[in-house]
């Protein structure tokens, strides 16, 4: 489950992937979660996505990191890696003993007592292109070494090229719109070109992404389902055939109506897929937020709220709730809500909303693996561990752990020790907080006895699962 988009576009700008690290082979896309160990070569150079100090990393180690540590995080935590991502370079090395906890550049690394194989990271010799906006239609210089040179871009091609990697962004999002009197014709129109551009971003497709759209006005008016346009020519056009309906911005309504009705499988919804609603408003909403949120998040659906416009300081008064972004959102962390100044500069935030909506790890109020399964740990305590290998296991078991979203309404985790005896360490309803679930594991004391891992099965089904 660990998939997560990078989306570069390149509409009107040069971006060279190939031939900048002195090789023929361009870097190797990643994701945040990507450990060390799970790239096969001593020496490789990989793509990071943007933001990835704020993703559910493990890092363990400081400047030689455990191989069982992500790639990106260690990379923000030794700082060889901004928050917008890029290249970097990793080492494969051999395992050690004491790897070292430290806080640096956002990103807190654990500790660990020993592991198998570690690695180092370096920015790569060779800095790739920066992106530009240049309009020049001349060729840009050849790329040592070797006499290989960049390809030419006329501006016809240039506003059509883009690049899209992505490992899996296969969700359902259901586009709320305002349609409402607040933001009139001209910037409706200028709402729609905005989503269009979201929605070339988003590279739809049959085992793509699906799109739908509602609008918000007095009533809610679903104007296409997820199923309706899967191809994206045929989806920029209904975008473009959108009428403007005018009333109240009864934004609440129309994100009761989409989390009651949008997502069933009858209108398309797909099984297994995150469930995200993007809803976006022009200046503040005429009616209540909070209840049709809250219904939202219990139906397992990520609620996106775009604010664009804010209200002006003399406009404050007429607004029903300050605090509706807050409370419309999946999550008030910050990932969920976004804000844009104004209708005429949405072009440069498409790309940044595009990766949050693509983004898997950090979606939290779909029902996924992350958030909302139930997870017992089997622990072998017999004396052939021994007491340090015991603790290794522990501090594994909670780097595991750690990378579940555990809570009162999310993931939760018990644990169960045995030997030729069993012992239940604590039940999957003991600890409601991240913090304070991983902390009980790390303590559990160390049993030492025989082996008897049958019984032991039977034990923890009982006591964890029943």
């Amino acid at each position: 489950m660990s998939q997560q988009c990078v989306l570069l576009p390149l509409t009107g700008v040069f971006f060279l992937i190939s031939s900048v690290f002195g090789s023929t082979s361009a870097p190797r896309p990643i994701s945040c979660a990507t450990r060390g160990a799970d790239l096969p070569q001593d020496a490789v150079v990989v793509l990071c996505p943007p933001d990835c100090s704020q993703w559910r990393t493990s890092v363990f180690g400081t400047g030689i990191y455990a191989a069982v540590s992500s790639v990106c995080g260690a990379a923000v935590h030794r700082g060889v890696l901004g928050t917008s991502g890029g290249p970097v370079k990793v080492h494969k090395l051999h395992g050690r003993h004491n790897y070292q906890s430290s806080y640096a550049h956002g990103v807190h690394s654990q500790a660990l007592s020993h592991w198998t194989a570690s690695f180092s990271l370096t920015k790569p010799v060779n800095v790739p292109l920066e992106l530009t906006s240049e309009t020049s239609t001349t060729a840009l210089p050849a790329v040592q070494p070797g006499n290989r040179s960049t390809p030419r871009f006329t501006k016809t091609n240039r506003l059509s090229l883009v690049v899209f990697i992505c490992a899996d962004c296969q969700m359902d999002i259901g586009m709320v719109i305002d349609s409402s009197n607040n933001i009139g014709q001209r910037r409706f129109n200028l709402q729609k070109n905005f989503v269009a551009k979201l929605a070339a971003m988003l590279r739809v497709g049959p085992t793509g992404p699906h799109v739908g759209l509602i609008q918000a006005s007095d009533s809610p008016r679903t104007e296409f389902l997820l199923t309706n346009y899967t191809q994206p020519k045929e989806l920029l056009f209904a975008i473009k055939e959108l009428t403007y309906l005018g009333g109240d911005t009864n934004t609440g309504k129309a994100i009761m109506h989409t989390a009651e009705n949008f997502f069933s499988q009858e209108n398309g919804a797909r099984r297994g897929h995150p469930r995200v609603m993007m809803v976006l408003v022009d200046g503040w909403p005429s009616d209540d937020l909070e209840q049709a949120a809250l219904l939202a998040r219990e139906s397992g659906i990520n609620v996106f709220l775009v604010s664009v416009a804010k209200p002006l300081a003399e406009e404050l008064g007429m607004v029903r709730d300050k605090d509706f972004m807050k409370k419309a959102v999946c999550k008030d962390n910050g990932f969920f809500s976004y804000s844009i100044p104004s209708w005429f500069s949405t072009t440069k935030h498409v790309r940044p909303l595009a990766q949050r909506l693509c983004a898997l790890d950090s979606l939290l109020c779909s029902k996924t693996c992350y958030n909302s399964v139930n997870i017992g740990f089997l622990i072998d305590g017999s004396s052939s561990v021994g007491d340090a290998n015991f603790r290794l296991v522990l501090d594994f078991l909670a780097g595991i752990a750690r990378g579940f979203e555990i809570s009162d309404v999310g993931a939760r985790i018990g644990a169960v020790q045995f030997t030729y005896d069993q012992r239940l360490e604590f039940g999957l309803f003991d600890y409601s907080n991240k913090e304070e679930a991983i902390n009980a594991l790390r303590r559990i004391p160390y049993m030492a006895g025989g082996t008897s891992t049958g019984s032991a099965i039977s034990f923890a089904t009982q006591k964890l699962f029943r």
